[in-house]
């Protein structure tokens, strides 16, 4: 039996997200403030210790609590629901514990549905006491629901958890409920929940925000000894040290014993002092053992102060997950069917390659303990969010869950802020956006884009946006350019992919998909219009491109077609997307004006940056001075570029390495400009410090 999806509605920013989970392991990816924290914190609050907050209601549910006091009956008032999809096999032992699922025949036995909602348990008696606390004078109250039911423990007094029977088909607007006692049960064995926290605060000290790597062991320990054998094993051997040091104590504290009698205490008729020693296995371990780091060879002793908070940081999330799957294992009745296991950002304090086989080796530890135990079928499902590139590249494409910001229901989402989240499965990502299996060019265009970001390590699920470039050049200068004409962007998470002049295309999809805004910055490429199509100047009459990216995106092929696109038709609003090109250039020196068109970045900066080629500041390489006349100017610079012996990497190093006194060509400030306006419109540049809790968790 497995927990296969999961739906979430009412929730922080989850208005109403459904996504399905993996049976080993699931990553919950996506930028800051995106919903993945939100998609832990429903657990923890329905089957955690957390209790539910009246700001866990999402924007538009709260808005409806607003209203209340000014509303009739009780339908207006809001639910958190979260409903849990069990994929389940009929001829299975613990089948039939799952049996109060099925509330009539039904086809779809093999999936089962039980819906956990927290609501209002009388809203007669709620709407009563909201009257008494903040009455209505002329029509106006001085305080709204929410904020009386911040109160206390008002929320918990009038709210509670139901639960109910769901199937695929359900047409009722409640479907059958389940009596609370028995939906608890039912619950309780079916799945059970455990946390590996993001804060962790592992250290040495002992505070209230700390943990030790030695307090951990202690309570692996301690649970242990539930089992008969192991505190059979420990008792023993903890009764021969108390025996012992019972003796040590009687020789220690003879004289102060004897000073005590000589005060007449205590009487004859009084029964003898005795010190003995009564160490418990579980007190001997906690608070009276430290965790050394041992060199064997050398008998070399470092106490757990003196290592590395990500090698701290690797064995407590060890300890705690085999902890928790051997609590699961060992439950001698009633043992809920599945166990589901959150780890929240384990990359934290671990570098990089650790990070890249983090998945494989929790995966292992938790299988082997399964087998240790005789139980292999005994392993948990695991859902990890993270914001760890590395993580993501080490896994399938279907085991990856991307959150993303949107606007509420109803909203276009270019004004104000993105409330809502959003989840797409990887799984179900097709480059041509077509259903069903992919072809076989679209698993090409697949395993392109595996392939390449796992050679890259890209961030693209963690970023506001991307900016798509060709080569090394661009890599190195569009994020020098982005502080000169666009500093917003600064404050925003951009990744640059460096895709190539073919390849940009195999992109375009999975973007779309994910519905991040990026730009394709393109090189005009310009080439004659017949025979081999050889490069050639941009002023060529008849000229073309023998760039694919551009054909493909903008659907034009000659160089004249491009040159007269305006800003909107290499804008495509749906897809978030601007295409960027070199333009003509007007260059003026003395009274002599011409216009030339680059076929390339580095022309494109050449010709923007003419003033500063005479003066020596820019250098295309070589001594040789340009020549005078403009038109002879134009051929040397496009000549010099295309040459073999100039080195693209070279010249962006030179610039970067020179006087900050060059300008981005004009074609890439417009479009960096555009993309600074587009997340504008989105507020996706405001990230907080932490992805913490109320409506906007992540």
């Amino acid at each position: 039996m497995r927990l296969s999806e999961i739906s979430i509605r009412n929730f922080r920013r989850l208005e109403d997200v459904r996504f399905e989970l993996d049976d080993e392991a699931t990553l919950l990816v996506g930028p800051n403030n995106s919903g993945k924290t939100s998609a832990t914190a429903v657990f923890r609050c329905f089957l955690g210790k957390r209790a539910f907050s009246v700001h866990d209601f999402s924007v538009t549910r709260a808005q409806e609590m607003r209203a209340f006091g000014a509303a009739e009956g009780a339908g207006r008032l809001p639910r958190i629901e979260l409903d849990l999809w069990f994929a389940v096999d009929p001829d299975s032992v613990g089948y039939a514990r799952s049996f109060p699922l099925l509330p009539r025949l039904s086809a779809d036995l093999d999936r089962l549905g039980l819906r956990l909602a927290f609501g209002v348990r009388d809203a007669d008696e709620l709407r009563g006491e909201f009257d008494s606390y903040s009455p209505a004078v002329d029509g106006v109250r001085s305080r709204d629901l929410p904020q009386f039911l911040a109160l206390g423990n008002n929320l918990r007094r009038h709210f509670q958890t139901r639960y109910y029977s769901i199937t695929e088909h359900e047409s009722q607007p409640d479907p059958p409920e389940i009596s609370p006692e028995e939906g608890k049960k039912l619950l309780h064995t079916l799945l059970r929940v455990d946390f590996v926290d993001a804060q962790r605060m592992i250290d040495d000290a002992d505070t209230s925000r700390s943990n030790k790597l030695s307090d951990a062991f202690a309570g692996f320990y301690t649970r242990n000894l539930e089992q008969a054998e192991a505190r059979a094993a420990a008792t023993e051997v903890i009764e021969a040290n108390n025996s012992r040091l019972t003796e040590h104590y009687g020789e220690q504290f003879r004289p102060l014993i004897e000073t005590i009698r000589g005060l007449g205490v205590p009487s004859v008729n009084d029964r003898e002092i005795r010190i003995i020693s009564s160490l418990s296995p579980e007190a001997a371990l906690r608070g009276n053992t430290d965790l050394l780091y041992v060199d064997a060879a050398r008998g070399h002793e470092l106490p757990e102060l003196y290592n590395g908070l990500g090698f701290k940081n690797l064995i407590y999330m060890a300890v705690q997950a085999r902890d928790y799957q051997s609590q699961w294992m060992r439950t001698a009745e009633d043992r809920s069917l599945i166990q589901l296991l959150f780890i929240e950002e384990p990359e934290v304090h671990l570098h990089a390659q650790v990070q890249q086989v983090f998945i494989q080796n929790v995966q292992k530890v938790l299988k082997e303990c399964a087998r240790s135990a005789g139980e292999p079928a005994l392993v948990p499902q695991v859902i990890i969010t993270t914001h760890s590139s590395h993580i993501v590249n080490t896994v399938d494409f279907a085991k990856v869950r991307y959150f993303r910001r949107c606007p509420l229901a109803g909203e276009t989402g270019l004004q104000g802020v993105l409330n809502a989240s959003e989840v797409v499965s990887l799984k179900s990502f097709r480059p041509a956006g077509e259903a069903g299996e992919p072809s076989p060019g679209q698993s090409g265009a697949i395993e392109f884009l595996k392939r390449y970001m796992r050679l890259t390590h890209c961030d693209l699920f963690f970023a506001d946006a991307a900016i798509l470039v060709e080569g090394a050049a661009e890599r190195l200068l569009v994020p020098a350019m982005v502080p000169k004409v666009a500093g917003r962007l600064s404050s925003a998470y951009l990744t640059l992919l460096e895709v190539g002049g073919a390849h940009a295309g195999k992109f375009d999809g999975l973007l779309e998909f994910l519905r991040i805004p990026y730009l394709v910055i393109a090189d005009l490429d310009s080439a004659e219009p017949s025979g081999s199509h050889a490069a050639c100047r941009g002023d060529l009459p008849g000229a073309v491109t023998s760039n694919p990216t551009l054909r493909r995106l903008l659907g034009k092929s000659t160089v004249a077609e491009l040159l007269a696109l305006g800003p909107k038709e290499k804008t495509d609003p749906q897809k978030g997307r601007r295409v960027a090109f070199q333009s003509g250039v007007a260059v003026a020196e003395g009274t002599a004006t011409l216009t030339m068109i680059p076929r390339t970045l580095e022309e494109a900066i050449a010709y923007e940056n003419f003033p500063l080629l005479r003066s020596g500041d820019v250098s295309l390489g070589g001594n040789d001075p340009l020549p005078q006349p403009l038109e002879d100017a134009y051929q040397e610079i496009y000549q010099r570029i295309r040459s073999q012996g100039f080195k693209k990497v070279d010249f962006a190093l030179s610039l970067l390495a020179g006087p900050d006194v060059w300008v981005p060509p004009a074609y890439i400030t417009e479009a960096l400009e555009w993309l600074s306006g587009r997340l504008s419109a989105e507020p996706a540049l405001a990230h907080p410090a932490g992805a913490g809790g109320g409506n906007g968790a992540g």
